[in-house]
């Protein structure tokens, strides 16, 4: 018996003699396609968790490291069981947020060790334990920090919070990515093929910036002894287009006095290690032994020493001596000299400038009002070069060191 179908009511039929069947193939792709995103999706996701989670206990590695335990630190009074942020012109987070951010031990300093805070909300943030500031009370500690916070200059970099405990304090500023002075200057720094070091003109724009910043923090800070007391290389952070900022400033009256005396640049000065006193010209000093580095490459020795050291730096003394027996070209980093042209004498005039304000006695050392005034003459390019200084500075060296004999 043969089965008649009608095409009448049977739409989904096809084929001879009807409309030719169309091809599953395209819902075959779109389930495939379909199907793969799902996976595509879920892979995306499970990553991003697994990175989240190893984001999270990398912080909490870097914390413990550093000592910083969340419930630690939430473990105080209401009054100082919070961040106490110091400046207006920046997002504010939490300490939650703080302590459960991704974070990068970035190693330790004079004051403490410090790591890299990868905040949700906002840019980076670095975190420096401050060990040595246990003798100071919140009510002092939290006034000298609005004080810093509220200086403004291009070439300072003032704190942007703090957090009080009695045994440590926490002291959080901004992330600058280029690295510090010391670390270019002495090849901490990565060097990418094209970039060989820090030329001339280069280092002229790092001390000019220092100076800058230096005059304007003896200006804010008039009653300090000390408005920087930490002047060296690693306390200067180089931005993207190598301008300085200067960190670690005005923290002298905060430490306390046996430790800060055993770490800070300060405290390595001649007159201190001779008469235990300390000036606004000991910044100076500083400086001057900042400019020789630079000039150099060569890192100061007496700044490793524990406690005052022995002398007025090896490297001030270093440069003297290769003054006085004429070779004084000698002495300039081989990085800064490359591709340099006649370039020489204001190389010179800077060498000048340092070996002034690295002085031993404090009343032939330089003012800094002086200092920064000779150093803004300075040109990136001379054609001169300056004769009169090998003369002039050696004869000045040879009869002060007569006149001790």
């Amino acid at each position: 018996m043969k089965i008649h179908l009608s095409p009448i009511g049977n739409n989904e039929l096809c084929g001879k003699p009807l409309s030719r069947c169309k091809s599953p193939k395209k819902w075959y792709i779109l389930i495939g396609v379909t199907v793969g995103i799902i996976f595509l999706a879920i892979a995306v996701i499970s990553h991003r968790y697994r990175r989240r989670k190893a984001l999270l206990l990398a912080a909490e590695e870097a914390h413990n490291k550093l000592g910083l335990s969340k419930v630690q630190y939430q473990e105080q009074t209401e009054e100082n069981a919070k961040l106490q942020f110091v400046r207006a012109d920046r997002p504010i987070f939490d300490l939650e947020e703080l302590l459960t951010a991704p974070a990068e031990v970035l190693g330790g300093g004079s004051f403490g060790s410090s790591y890299k805070a990868l905040l949700s909300n906002g840019p980076p943030v670095i975190v420096k334990r401050l060990r040595p500031m246990r003798c100071v009370g919140f009510e002092e500690f939290h006034e000298h920090m609005k004080k810093l916070g509220s200086i403004s200059h291009t070439n300072l970099l003032p704190p942007l919070a703090f957090y009080y405990r009695n045994e440590d304090k926490l002291l959080i500023s901004e992330f600058v990515g280029n690295g510090n002075l010391a670390d270019h200057l002495h090849g901490q720094a990565q060097r990418t093929p094209g970039n060989i070091g820090l030329d001339w003109p280069t280092r002229l724009r790092i001390i000019k910036g220092v100076g800058r910043g230096l005059a304007h923090l003896h200006r804010a800070l008039p009653s300090l002894s000390l408005p920087h007391g930490h002047l060296k290389s690693s306390n200067i952070l180089l931005n993207s287009n190598y301008e300085p900022l200067l960190t670690d400033f005005g923290l002298d009256p905060l430490v306390c006095h046996d430790q800060g005396h055993q770490f800070m640049a300060a405290y390595k000065s001649p007159e201190y290690i001779r008469h235990r006193r300390v000036s606004r010209k000991t910044d100076v000093w500083s400086l001057g032994i900042l400019i020789l580095e630079l000039l150099t490459g060569k890192f100061p020795a007496n700044y490793l020493r524990q406690g005052g050291g022995t002398g007025n730096g090896d490297l001030a003394a270093w440069v003297k001596s290769a003054v006085r027996e004429e070779w004084t070209a000698e002495v300039f980093d081989g990085d800064m000299m490359k591709g340099t042209k006649n370039e020489d004498g204001e190389m010179v005039r800077l060498l000048r400038i340092g070996m002034n304000c690295s002085e031993e006695e404090e009343d032939q050392r330089w003012g800094l009002k002086e200092a920064v005034e000779k150093i803004e003459e300075l040109k990136e390019t001379e054609i001169s070069t300056d004769d009169e200084f090998y003369s002039s500075y050696g004869s000045e060296v040879e009869v002060r060191s007569v006149g001790r004999e």
